[in-house]
């Protein structure tokens, strides 16, 4: 049929999590909670490394950054979902979608590489203690960091130019509770053909990408702790990559467990809640894994109270 017999689609429809009403009130809260702990704890953390001068090194600069990045993708998302649950239209402008789904790719893209930044650093850290200060330097931490942000943006922009190219002319249901790209493509009335490889090559190719990078860093990593003759030593280098290797753990086995699944009839559902994990529960728990598992950041969170309880 022409494409003048349609009618270009101009708001989508955000289906949300569930369509029981009574459940609608109880998830706004639990996801506002979750939201000020997120945005409350992530910031605590980029204020406590950026004021703390004993936190100046590479490894809490890179952490700060990722704070920065999961709050701001978490803010792609939680907002317009709050909104939604609580009113009746759960709509969101053309535009607001693509904006959404345009600055959320870019954003988990760059924790991706953030992620791999990290375990590069402890790799450097770990295995070429020597070499650390002199490789390590200020120009090369900024250079580490700028990577994912741009990598990540160049790649939302490419997806987002591929999704503008499609035409949206029918149903403008989305099955999901943000912007994403498969319940996006269903729903589009044109050749998708290019936009669904671009997205798999892309997904495909990040996540392989980045989490081998991950993996061989902890290779070397482990294999020089075995050679640490102490105890002590073993256990101090354990804890400077624990932290981290927990987040990594959180955030990469939703995501492995969200694309491995096996095809079924609640797989769009499944879809959701392991999206809840890493888009909500993830950026939640890393200021969390990374102070109660860090001395130098409790030290530093003590010092501020103290000061504040003695300026009283």
């Amino acid at each position: 049929m022409s494409m003048k017999n349609y009618t270009p689609v101009t708001e989508f429809i955000l289906l949300g999590l569930t369509d029981q009403a009574d459940l609608q009130p109880v998830l706004f809260v639990v996801f506002f909670v979750i939201y000020l702990i997120t945005v409350i704890g992530n910031m605590t953390m980029i204020l406590l490394i950026r004021s703390d001068s004993k936190l100046d090194t590479p490894m809490y600069f890179f952490l700060s950054h990722l704070s920065f990045v999961d709050i701001c993708y978490s803010t792609t998302v939680t907002p317009q979902m709050l909104v939604n649950l609580l009113s009746k239209r759960k709509n969101i402008s053309f535009n607001g979608c693509l904006a959404q789904f345009h600055f959320f790719i870019a954003l988990v893209i760059t924790d991706y590489y953030m992620l791999t930044v990290m375990a590069y650093d402890r790799y450097m850290a770990i295995c070429k203690p020597l070499l650390y200060g002199s490789k390590m330097s200020k120009c090369t931490c900024f250079s580490l960091v700028a990577a994912p942000y741009i990598y990540g943006f160049a790649n939302a922009l490419v997806q987002t130019i591929l999704m503008l190219r499609l035409s949206f002319c029918g149903p403008n249901e989305i099955n999901h509770f943000y912007c994403a790209d498969p319940p996006l493509i269903v729903l589009a009335c044109s050749d998708t053909y290019a936009k669904e490889t671009a997205m798999f090559v892309v997904a495909g190719f990040n996540l392989t990408c980045s989490l081998t990078i991950i993996l061989v860093s902890y290779i070397f990593i482990f294999t020089a702790i075995l050679g640490i003759h102490s105890a002590e030593g073993r256990h101090k280098a354990f804890s400077t990559c624990g932290s981290h290797l927990m987040s990594v753990t959180i955030f990469f086995g939703t995501l492995l467990c969200m694309h491995l699944r096996p095809p079924s009839e609640t797989s769009v559902q499944q879809g959701k809640i392991f999206a809840v994990f890493y888009i909500f529960v993830s950026p939640m728990l890393n200021p969390f894994i990374y102070s109660l598992r860090n001395k130098d950041v409790k030290r530093a969170l003590r010092e501020v109270f103290q000061k504040k309880l003695f300026v009283k």
